[in-house]
């Protein structure tokens, strides 16, 4: 059985282990409410913005001229991956990289080759770092202070790599926020963009007065949505990060609050055994 100062010791440790999580867990939940009303702000913008492409496009008559649309065969791939920059989230960061090495092994098995990883947070940028991906863009700050803008340049710029046939097809993987206890990992494609037909009633489509033409109006609709797209998967991702920490660390803060039960119960019984024993010689030397 442990010594009197062992178990006491071990008690300070786990009790001090207790404080830092549960300062965590309330840092993260403050995060988690900031980030939970930001995804649940632009949800509805994003929904509106797709269902307004889909009835548009679909009250078109004809195939769509639009070159973020085009299907060719996928020989050259792109891969845009989220995750977060610090630990102790449990498995959010575990399972992202799992997705994303399977994803890279399999399209190598298929001949397909990765030709750029977007990685947005520091977990993710070493992991390509680790699958041999040189040049590894760093864009751990925009996890920190996430702007519209800064997702929209990089969705700009695989846009234009997509329509220039440097990549075929563009993938993204993230987490999707549910609710505070649950993130689905979310694997989609970005490009090409699918266009959908709108949901009519009675067969008959919405029918639009257009200024100055369909055509215009489609090349800023699409490339609009897209952006919209990236952005919001990076608020889904942040949410769903603050989300799994909390998870994380009230598991381990109800770890810690047991293990000092179980330490306070064996520190009281190695204390009783330690009274017992002195008793019993006190009372042994005085039958002598």
């Amino acid at each position: 059985m442990p010594s009197l100062k062992e178990v006491k010791t071990r008690i300070a440790s786990v009790n001090n282990t207790r404080k830092i999580t549960s300062a965590m867990k309330m840092v993260a939940s403050s995060k988690l409410h900031r980030a939970q009303q930001a995804i649940e702000s632009m949800r509805p913008y994003e929904s509106r913005m797709t269902r307004m492409m889909t009835s548009f496009v679909g009250s078109m008559e004809g195939d769509i001229n639009t070159p973020y649309a085009a299907v060719r065969p996928v020989k050259r791939v792109a891969i845009v991956v989220y995750t977060s920059n610090s630990s102790l989230c449990g498995g959010f960061n575990a399972n992202a990289i799992r997705a994303l090495r399977n994803k890279v092994e399999a399209y190598r098995n298929q001949g397909v080759e990765v030709v750029r990883i977007v990685p947005l947070g520091k977990k993710g940028s070493d992991a390509v770092r680790k699958l041999g991906f040189a040049d590894v863009p760093d864009f751990t700050r925009l996890l920190d202070h996430p702007t519209f803008q800064a997702v929209a340049d990089i969705a700009e710029e695989l846009m234009q790599q997509f329509v220039a046939g440097e990549i075929d097809q563009v993938d993204v993987v993230y987490h999707h926020f549910k609710s505070s206890a649950t993130q689905v990992l979310t694997e989609e494609t970005f490009l090409p963009v699918q266009l959908p037909k709108a949901e009519t009633s009675g067969g008959v489509a919405a029918d639009y007065i257009v200024e100055p033409s369909h055509e215009a109006v489609v090349q800023q609709l699409i490339p609009s949505v897209l952006r919209l797209q990236l952005y919001t998967a990076l608020l889904d991702s942040l949410a769903s990060e603050h989300a799994a920490r909390v998870i994380a660390m009230q598991i381990a803060t109800d770890n810690a609050d047991e293990l000092l039960q179980e330490l306070t119960l064996t520190y009281n019984k190695t204390r009783q055994q330690a009274i017992t024993t002195e008793l019993l010689d006190i009372v042994g030397g005085s039958m002598q």
